[in-house]
Parts: structure tokens; C-alpha cells; sequence
């Protein structure tokens, strides 16, 4: 089998287990509401929004869903919300300074909405085979996590999934992009 088809396979292989993830999270989603019935329509619940906020958030600040929903409506993977990204250096998933400021601060926006679940989607630049990213990206959301519990964010609020190099926010194969790339980003869910 040559490398081209190799590849091919393997990222058929990755978007078979995102979409078994994505089917699993949905039915939990309908299995919950049909148990618990609807809620009333408004905010979702532990997505308060402290006094004055929502002025300085504007709409392209509020959560849009994961990488993989973003894409298959043909959007491009978010970066920042709500929830500063953190960077991460060339193969590495250790947090910098820079990463664990940017974490301190998404911890004061945690602990104010102590209802709110968040998501730790991992990502990488291009640069490596499928599999080694899609391990690389989990390293870097686990690492997010870890941190945050740390900190003292409750750890059932915390998943984390990776996407490897599937879910790009910038597609230009030089330094600038490939930083771009390589981050933890963060979706809110409902509780």
C-alpha cells in the first residue's frame, strides 16, 4: 500500500471515530432532554453573563460549538471566545508562562460560571504522521486539564478530545501559521 493511501486510510479511520464520538455526544443530548424534559428557552444554564459583560463580548465572542461541528457547516475552526486559546511550542505539550497566564485568567471566568462544562479540543500544526499528532493534541488538552484542576476548576466540568492536524485554523505551511496551529482550544458546553 503506498504512503498516499496509507494516509488516506488513516484519516478515514480518525473522521470514523470523531463521528462516533460526535453520534454518542448527540444521543446523550436527546436521551438527557427527553429524561429531564425541555428547559425554558433563554441562556443556557452556566452561561451567565456578569454585568457589563456582554457589551464587551459582541456576538463573535459567544460559544459556536466544537472544531468538527464549525467545519461541517462550513466554517472555519475558531480562535479565542470566550476562553483565551493557549500556544504551545514545536512538539511539545509543556505549558509556558504565557500558556499558564492565559489558563489563570480562563480560570476566573471558570470559577465565575461554575455551571458551565467546557470542552479542551487539542490541536497540532501539520508537521508529523496522523497518529503521532492526534496523541500530541490529546497530550496538550490533557496538560490544559490538568492545570486548570489544579487551579481549582472542578474536573467533571473537563473533557478533552484531540483533532491532531484534521482541524486547522490556518492552512499556509510556514512558522506563523504552524503557531497558529498548535493549541488548546476551548468550547463551552451546557451543563
Amino acid at each position: 500500500m503506498g504512503t498516499y493511501a496509507w494516509r488516506e486510510l488513516q484519516h478515514a479511520r480518525h473522521r470514523m471515530r470523531v463521528n462516533v464520538r460526535v453520534a454518542a455526544t448527540v444521543a446523550a443530548v436527546v436521551l438527557a432532554s427527553v429524561l429531564t424534559g425541555c428547559a425554558k428557552r433563554g441562556a443556557a444554564p452556566g452561561l451567565e453573563v456578569q454585568e457589563g459583560e456582554a457589551a464587551d463580548m459582541g456576538e463573535d465572542k459567544m460559544a459556536s460549538g466544537s472544531s468538527l461541528a464549525r467545519a461541517r457547516r462550513g466554517l472555519q475552526p475558531e480562535e479565542g471566545g470566550i476562553l483565551d486559546d493557549v500556544r504551545f511550542d514545536f512538539d511539545s505539550y509543556d505549558l509556558s508562562p504565557e500558556a499558564r497566564t492565559v489558563l489563570t485568567k480562563n480560570t476566573e471566568w471558570l470559577k465565575a460560571n461554575a455551571r458551565a462544562a467546557v470542552e479542551i479540543e487539542g490541536h497540532t500544526d501539520e508537521r508529523g504522521t496522523i497518529e503521532y499528532n492526534l496523541a500530541l493534541g490529546a497530550r496538550r488538552a490533557k496538560a490544559v486539564k490538568d492545570y486548570l484542576s489544579v487551579l481549582g476548576v472542578e474536573e467533571r466540568r473537563l473533557t478533552t478530545i484531540s483533532y491532531g492536524e484534521e482541524l486547522p485554523v490556518c492552512r499556509d505551511s510556514d512558522e506563523d501559521c504552524w503557531k497558529r496551529n498548535r493549541r488548546a482550544h476551548f468550547v463551552i458546553l451546557s451543563p
